[in-house]
């Protein structure tokens, strides 16, 4: 009895041990498989630009799909419909904007949007189909640049590095025509909307244009007289979610689907050199 007693006890240890050796197991299986995406099962919607960031954004989708995220892409034409839709929670999250520019849009209109990952850079460029270089540009042209706040501005200081212009000392990014306190070609400076300026290239003596709308355009880089500095750019673009979802996974996940090797080399191959990575 007492030896039943003692292989009892000695199954009972035996079973003790193989179900901690189990536990200690699955512990180990636990920290070394590879992690769940935090977004498993999560379905959003991002808005961007119609156009060529629609491919780069097939392959985001792709990459996001392995890490259990459904990406929907809504496509707009339009710089100023995106944040709207936004804001009014009829997409997750949009691409598609620089930091003045959202700046810009939060002081006009309130918006609750923070920027979560950085994309792309598009140095804007000036244009011309009838000029071969700046100085070629003769006295009275009339110039176009995009109305918008933020890349009106922009645009302006191209002219201003390239001595077409000069702004009054102390003008910020967001600078406008009356901002211009020297004009010595008494250049027109045309204000048209951003998709606009590049298709009236032909109207125009030369024409400053977002690097986007350049390609769409049909603006070869044979045609850019001039380009503002890659280095230091304030203007490059982001992932962009209402302030409450910033810190939440599945804008991680997003923002890694993103931002990796296999991307870049679509946007590579989507730009040719017009965009660089900006992270």
């Amino acid at each position: 009895m007492t030896k039943n007693k003692n292989l009892h006890g000695f199954h009972l240890s035996r079973r003790a041990a193989l179900a901690a050796v189990a536990v200690s197991a699955a512990a180990l299986f636990t920290l070394a498989a590879p992690a769940l995406s935090f977004a498993e099962d999560k379905s959003i919607k991002v808005g961007i630009m119609a156009g060529e960031d629609e491919d780069v954004w097939r392959v985001v989708t792709s990459e996001a799909a392995k890490k259990g995220l459904t990406i929907e892409t809504i496509t707009f034409n339009d710089y100023t419909q995106p944040n709207e839709a936004l804001e009014r929670g009829e997409i997750d999250a949009n691409a598609f904007q620089h930091r003045p520019y959202l700046d810009n849009q939060i002081q006009r209109h309130g918006y609750h949007i923070v920027p979560v990952g950085y994309t792309g850079v598009w140095p804007i460029g000036l244009y011309s189909k009838k000029h071969k270089a700046v100085a070629e540009i003769p006295e009275g042209a009339v110039i176009g640049v995009p109305n918008d706040p933020s890349n009106e501005g922009r645009a302006l200081r191209v002219l201003q590095n390239e001595g077409v212009i000069k702004l009054k000392d102390g003008t910020g990014i967001l600078a406008t025509v009356a901002d211009v306190s020297d004009n010595p070609k008494k250049i027109e400076i045309k204000e048209l909307d951003a998709g606009i300026v590049g298709r009236s290239i032909d109207d125009l003596d030369a024409g400053v244009v977002n690097t986007d709308w350049a390609l769409k355009s049909g603006l070869s880089p044979a045609e850019r007289i001039a380009q503002e500095p890659t280095a230091d750019n304030p203007y490059r673009n982001f992932i962009a979610v209402k302030e409450e979802n910033k810190n939440a996974d599945w804008v991680k996940t997003l923002v890694s689907s993103y931002q990796n090797d296999t991307v870049k080399a679509e946007f590579d191959k989507v730009y040719k050199g017009t965009g660089l990575s900006a992270y």
